[in-house]
């Protein structure tokens, strides 16, 4: 009627769409054009028009328009800020992430160039950077803008993003615009240079750690060996009252001493050099473009200073001193390791002769030192070279214990230059000293679980093998060891009890908060630990509770006259009835006699292990044993 209506007032009417309903029910969409037909005296007879049936295309019409408020209400919804460009790069839409981070609103920004409205600076140099969206248009491919990239918006803030852009094709493949995605990266960026702070320096000082410390050292290697005229000087401070401070006013006075001092050093050295605290009251300092006269100079500053200062805690007043080493760098100097080794023998020298004094580096200033400090280089080259080698010694049941499965401690020796073989306890004290112990440990446990540990597929773990392997203290507090090791045992898919760490009491109580941790991560994965040297410090006895070990390895020094001493044969049977009590097994080493390996089987220890039970041999005969005999185990009885 609407249409009828229309035409006789209009006389026609054109692409008027409406909806027909068919006898079958069904409705059409159609469109008509219609006019009015008279006759001559103009009285109207008729009407006369075409009906079309859009259906098919209204239905696509609207799908696309639903599709189009979908990616509309999408794009205003997601977190991320969204801007789209045409071919040459003129801005188009804004979504309202976008409006509220370059702080222009889409309408205005509509047609003016992505510069004009998308400004972006390198965070660190403060250059300006090139939009995206350009290299996405010019190269035709995704393109992702570097970590370091902030926005300045319209309001004049900086905001950390990170983003891309990529070119909008058609169905030809043709390039027809642009669209860049970026998101505010702030809390993230914050959170990152936290965590580097914190992995790079000292809680409780704000100094560089000894990490951060060694990288830059090595920097400093690096320019002296490439200019022969460039030297640096490296100065290692270790205080000289710290200790009666901390015995006699506490941790808290310690701490603050340690704060005070920092501050102390800090207004008395160049800008261009750098302080680390290297641990407890050591401290390190490194002199860059430095001659040692200047250095010695700096150096006595430092000490007098030092020496001047009172520190006072509640009622008291203390005066401390430092002794203080220097060792020049310079195209000479071999490493890292090298060098803080100089330090220490230089620091050392000054303790050594009275405290309260600076010394430089010389070769005969200490040569027990000295020889320690060769021992450096030797043991790296021995690694690079690979002439470090790896034996085992069996530990084997006694008396009434009854265990099927072989267990064996590696031992490590050295090859020397000369093809000599080189014990350990030559090496081991100047590893442990100068911080080499965490590159040993790495090339045992490589070794061990490489070639030598039993895997799952081996057959049944019934009759598995389970191999000590011994680790220093410096690599139960070397946060990079543990990472280590957990992508070694991640590697190889190991049974359970084929790993057993052996720990020494002292180790474990010095560190007792670390060692603690580091058991209970490892345990998980299926790996035992053995307490060893147990009862060489008899406070050892108060923390056995918190240690989840599962072998007490008994001091040999209590075994070797087990049979004559009785003080030793006590404490032989206390510490057996221990671990009796808490389900602990013991082992007692260096067992060196039938005698002897009579009384611990009455004493009731349950392993033995030493050289009247067998030799350390190499393990090039532990792989053939294991290989082509697993069932034999090499177990000895009484």
């Amino acid at each position: 009627a609407a249409i009828v209506a229309t035409i006789e007032r209009d006389g026609e009417v054109r692409n008027a769409e409406f909806q027909l309903r068919c006898v079958n029910g069904s409705i059409l969409t159609v469109i008509e054009n219609a006019r009015a037909v008279r006759d001559k005296s103009g009285q109207l007879i008729g009407y006369e028009g075409t009906i079309s049936d859009i259906s098919e295309r209204k239905r696509a019409e609207t799908a696309v328009f639903e599709e189009k408020e979908k990616a509309q209400v999408t794009l205003q919804s997601i977190g991320d800020g969204v801007i789209t460009t045409d071919a040459s790069g003129c801005i188009e839409t804004l979504n309202s992430v976008a409006e509220n981070l370059t702080g222009w609103e889409g309408a205005e920004a509509k047609g003016k160039r992505l510069q004009e409205v998308f400004i972006i600076l390198n965070e660190a140099t403060r250059e300006p950077l090139a939009d995206p969206v350009s290299r996405a248009l010019r190269e035709g491919q995704v393109i992702a803008m570097a970590d370091h990239t902030v926005l300045v918006n319209r309001r004049g803030q900086e905001i950390a993003i990170q983003d891309s852009a990529a070119p909008i094709r058609d169905r030809s493949g043709k390039i027809i615009g642009a669209v860049m995605v970026f998101h505010d990266v702030s809390k993230e960026r914050r959170l990152r240079r936290a965590l580097a702070y914190q992995a790079s320096h000292d809680a409780l000082t704000g100094l560089i750690n000894r990490r951060e410390f060694e990288n830059r050292l090595n920097e400093a290697l690096l320019t002296a060996r490439s200019d022969d005229a460039t030297t640096h000087a490296l100065m290692y401070l270790d205080l000289d009252q710290f200790k009666l401070v901390n015995d006699t006013c506490g941790h808290q006075a310690g701490d603050r001493l340690l704060k005070q001092i920092t501050g102390l050093l800090q207004t008395r050295i160049r800008t261009s050099d750098t302080i680390a605290r290297l641990g407890g009251d050591e401290f390190g300092v490194l002199l860059q473009d430095c001659t040692v006269d200047r250095a010695a100079k700096i150096a006595d500053n430092l000490r007098l200073a030092i020496r001047e200062y009172r520190f006072e805690w509640q009622d008291g007043a203390m005066n401390v001193g430092v002794s203080i080493g220097i060792v020049e760098i310079n195209s000479a100097s071999e490493s890292i390791a090298s060098v803080m080794a100089a330090a220490d023998v230089a620091c050392y020298a000054a303790k050594d002769s009275g405290r309260n004094r600076v010394h430089m580096y010389q070769y005969s200033s200490a040569p027990e030192r000295h020889r320690e400090m060769q021992w450096v280089s030797r043991l790296t080259r021995a690694c690079e070279e690979n002439r470090l080698e790896l034996y085992y010694q069996p530990i084997v049941p006694i008396g009434a214990t009854r265990d099927t499965r072989g267990h064996y401690e590696l031992l490590l020796r050295m090859r020397g230059e000369h093809g000599e073989l080189v014990q350990p306890a030559e090496f081991i004290p100047a590893a442990e000293r100068y911080n080499v112990m965490p590159m040993i440990d790495r090339w045992v446990v490589s070794q061990a679980l490489g070639s030598l540990a039993h895997y799952r597929s081996d057959g049944d773990p019934r009759h598995g093998y389970t191999l000590s392997i011994n680790l220093s203290g410096t690599s139960l507090n070397d946060d990079r060891f543990l990472e280590f090791l957990i992508n070694e045992l991640q590697t190889y898919d190991l049974s359970p009890g084929s790993v057993c760490f052996e720990i020494t009491e002292t180790a474990a109580i010095s560190n007792l908060a670390n060692v603690v941790h580091f058991m209970r991560e490892f345990r998980t994965r299926g790996c035992l630990f053995s307490l060893d040297d147990f009862g060489s410090g008899l406070s050892s006895f108060m923390y056995l509770k918190n240690l989840p070990v599962d072998f007490l390895k008994i001091d040999g020094s209590f075994i070797q006259n087990v049979t004559t001493d009785h003080v030793d044969r006590s404490m032989v049977e206390a510490i057996t009835q221990i671990g009796r009590a808490m389900g602990l097994k013991t082992v007692a080493e260096r067992v060196e006699s039938a005698e002897v390996l009579k009384c611990l089987a009455e004493i009731g220890v349950e392993y033995a292990q030493g050289i009247y039970i067998a030799t350390p041999e190499s393990v090039e005969s532990l792989s053939r044993i294991t290989r082509t005999h697993p069932q034999l185990r090499l177990v000895h009885s009484a």
